[in-house]
């Protein structure tokens, strides 16, 4: 009787696990593919979109905001033609959009990010945000790249790196992978190369041998390389009181395509001697190389923001729209920076990352905008136009800005036809009520974005910031579920 019973004991036991197992096992179904409903392509596209009355700024150059107010002419997601206003007769079934004078001009590229959910693609196109390279690559970006580019969801032009390249030492990060020897540097291209990457990402601690390895083999098989100037072991006294393993000049020349961050820069380049003299010196040097820059200046500024404001800056409007994994793991770092008196060091750097930038600029090295969002307190999206403030307050003007976020970086990082309004080109288009040569922030703001061959108006935008606002239970889990795959299969 006793083992009959037993039986029967664990015969529930087993059929309430697996109603368990099946229950959870729905649930995550229904979390992951619970998306945002503002990312669904809609079922019909227009014939065309006739933008007219508009002051169209280009790209092209300096003199490329049109003196009268003209008309473009979009089919599918091809600008075809480009009047002045009222001489292009729409087709058919095209939609007619008045800009009332309001100037248009290409959708932004944010060229370094940390994307971790599809929600954060939603805050991205809200803020006119039409291009983005993600600098950590897990294998769901991959199937995002595929998804975005066949059209089956709505989001910015994606590319991304593959896992960041990284040997040991203080900057080792857990969703890094990690390489020592040239041998284990080579498989782990082969490797990136075979998954679906074509950008490789380096970081600070890598060894000699493995960041030669990673040029050479990268190069063999037509991937791109940037991220940072590798340093070597970091032993004590680096950089105050001895040099670097590495010097940073063995970067330069070897193909990167982009360095990132200017805090990088400095502390490698100058090892963290805040001299203007030197600066010059170093944009010299990179300007005669050729690479370019991302100099991210917000990813820094935030921290200061948040020291100065004990932590308010956090809450600011929008911050709802950060991922909500991020803030969650963040916690403690948050807490740290409430309580850093940034006078001390991280105000005068910000200051001298500023002139660093111009510096940058003046000796014409090409610069892109990046946020690095995707980190705690970067709001994604409107993170962009907190960079070309401070590009601007780096000394270039607001169309040099905006040329960082546009034309710049898509020919730079490789963005087909985009980031100019010209016949030809594709048409990732912002409308905005004011002058962005006047007030370089109002892109902000677009009143309509255009991505994909679809028009999404102000109510669709306001649509999209609160679709990344509401995401939190299912984005949290989504976002944690892409953590464990790359810890598991990348």
């Amino acid at each position: 009787m006793q083992t009959k019973n037993g039986m029967k004991w664990l015969k529930q036991i087993a059929v309430a696990i697996s109603v368990v197992l099946i229950a959870s096992t729905a649930w995550l179904v229904f979390v992951i593919n619970d998306l945002p409903n503002t990312l669904e392509p809609k079922t019909v596209k227009p014939s065309g979109v006739l933008f007219d009355n508009v002051r169209v700024l280009s790209m092209v150059d300096k003199t490329s905001i049109s003196q009268s107010l003209q008309a473009v002419l979009v089919i599918g997601d091809k600008i075809t033609k480009i009047a002045a206003a009222g001489e292009i007769n729409a087709p058919d079934g095209a939609l007619i959009i008045d800009g009332r004078g309001y100037t248009l001009m290409p959708g932004l590229i944010d060229a370094h990010i940390h994307l971790n959910d599809e929600a954060e693609l939603a805050a991205y196109l809200a803020h006119g945000v039409t291009g983005l390279r993600n600098m950590s690559g897990y294998p769901f970006h991959l199937r995002l790249m595929e998804r975005i580019a066949n059209g089956h969801l709505l989001g910015p032009d994606f590319i991304t790196t593959g896992p960041i390249l990284n040997s040991r030492g203080p900057n080792e990060l857990v969703l890094q992978t990690t390489v020592t020897t040239a041998e284990e540097a080579r498989l782990a291209v082969r490797a990136q190369h075979s998954n679906g990457y074509r950008h490789v990402k380096v970081y600070s601690n890598l060894t000699r041998a493995a960041f030669d390895a990673i040029i050479d083999e990268t190069a063999s098989l037509g991937m791109t390389v940037s991220g940072h100037s590798p340093e070597g072991a970091r032993t004590k006294g680096i950089p105050h009181t001895k040099p670097f393993e590495i010097p940073w000049e063995a970067s330069l020349g070897r193909g990167i395509t982009t360095f990132e961050h200017i805090e990088t820069l400095v502390w490698h380049g100058l090892r963290d001697n805040l001299d203007q003299q030197e600066m010059r010196l170093l944009a010299a040097a990179i300007a005669e190389s050729g690479e370019a820059v991302t100099p991210t200046l917000y990813a820094h500024k935030r921290l200061v923001l948040i020291a100065q404001t004990q932590g308010a800056y956090l809450n600011r409007p929008g911050a709802e729209m950060i991922n909500p994994l991020v803030t969650w793991f963040s916690k403690s770092a948050q807490q740290y920076w409430r309580q850093v008196d940034a006078s001390v060091y991280e105000a005068p750097h910000a200051d001298f990352f500023l002139s660093a930038t111009g510096l940058l600029h003046e000796a014409s090295v090409p610069l892109l905008t990046g946020t690095d969002s995707g980190s705690f307190g970067i709001i994604p999206g409107a993170s962009v136009a907190r960079e070309l403030e401070l590009l601007v307050a780096a000394g270039l003007s607001p169309f040099a800005a905006l040329n960082t976020a546009t034309r710049q970086s898509a020919e730079i990082l490789g963005f087909e036809k985009t980031g100019m309004i010209l016949p030809g080109y594709r048409a990732n288009l912002i409308l905005l009520p004011k002058d962005p040569l006047t007030e370089v922030a109002v892109v902000e703001f677009p009143v309509g974005v255009m991505i994909g061959g679809y028009w999404l108006d102000e109510q669709a935008l306001d649509a999209m910031k609160s679709s990344a606002n509401n995401s939190g239970v299912s984005s949290f889990f989504r976002s944690l579920i892409r953590v464990i795959e790359m810890k598991l299969f990348a």
